[in-house]
């Protein structure tokens, strides 16, 4: 039975943990809210690239580019595919990284030897434990995404795609639906597939045509890649406000348990200084007793 001392060593330590808990809670709250709004500000500038794209495609939809299926639609079959993998730089944000990584092994062993690119450095380490064959020296944190380290992020993965080295490039990120919901998410970076851009043409969202200086093909290559690019932020950004929000749970749930966990050792402490209080209360009854009966033997 542990002693009254040793209770309340332990409801500190407890005490300490939870402002730890709350601390982590408010500072994960904060960063989640201007997450929000970074993501907020993203998807404009995405809708944008995309209705450039549209454009492009539009004055020639016949045109061939290595950046799109082949015209009959068919999916890339063979070569090695690259995957980028978002994670977050540290834990403590319950089964935010482990969902992803699950993700990204299942891909693994569908796509033979595909190459990994891990942002976060608790991916980083998972793999490098696990052996697995990542790219030791791309190596990006998944702290503070900004639209400077995405386009560092692009012009990587695009020297290596525009080199034949990668035939296909999948991302493996959270999309935070709501504040309840998040879910792993696997979409192709490269090469795109032409229907998501012509369906839109369809749509008649584009209506003049345009001059292309110096080639309609040079401007979809630039367009492309700040497509990717943005692509990416919105992935890195998204993936970010999914992993704040499971922070905020994590915390929200670790503080819960730790108010749980110091009413019952409460209570046992309750009970630990009744018991010493009732045994003290005995040993002086008993005490007391004794030194009656003794005077009385002494009078006899």
């Amino acid at each position: 039975m542990a002693s009254v001392k040793e209770i309340r060593d332990r409801m500190g330590g407890v005490r300490d943990t939870k402002q730890i808990t709350n601390a982590m809670y408010l500072i994960a709250s904060t960063k989640l809210r201007h997450a929000r709004i970074e993501l907020e500000h993203t998807r404009p500038y995405f809708e944008a690239l995309r209705s450039e794209v549209v454009r492009i495609l539009r004055a020639d939809e016949n045109e061939i580019s290595r950046y799109f299926y082949d015209e009959d639609g068919t999916e890339p079959d063979g070569g090695v595919c690259g995957i980028v993998v978002i994670t977050a730089d540290k834990g403590l944000a319950g089964g935010y990284n482990m969902n992803v990584i699950r993700k990204a092994e299942a891909l693994m062993q569908e796509k033979t030897g595909a190459r990994l690119f891990v942002i976060g450095e608790y991916g980083r380490r998972y793999f490098q434990n696990h052996r697995a064959p990542m790219e030791e020296e791309f190596r990006y944190t998944a702290d503070t995404p900004s639209m400077d380290r995405a386009r560092d992020i692009c012009t990587d993965l695009l020297e290596l795609y525009e080199g034949e080295a990668l035939s296909e490039i999948l991302v493996v990120y959270t999309d935070m639906k709501s504040s309840l919901t998040s879910a792993v998410q696997t979409q192709r970076l490269l090469p795109l597939e032409r229907g998501r851009f012509t369906a839109r043409q369809e749509q008649g969202h584009i209506a003049a045509e345009f001059e292309f200086v110096p080639s309609k093909m040079e401007v979809l290559h630039t367009v492309i890649r700040s497509y990717i690019s943005g692509y990416l932020y919105s992935a890195m950004v998204d993936s970010f406000c999914a992993e704040q929000n499971a922070r905020v749970n994590a915390m929200d749930a670790a503080g819960r348990n730790a108010e749980e966990l110091l009413s019952a050792l409460a209570l046992q402490l309750n009970r630990e200084r009744q018991s010493a209080i009732t045994q003290e209360i005995t040993e002086i009854s008993a005490g007391a007793a004794a030194q009656r009966k003794q005077r009385k033997e002494t009078r006899v």
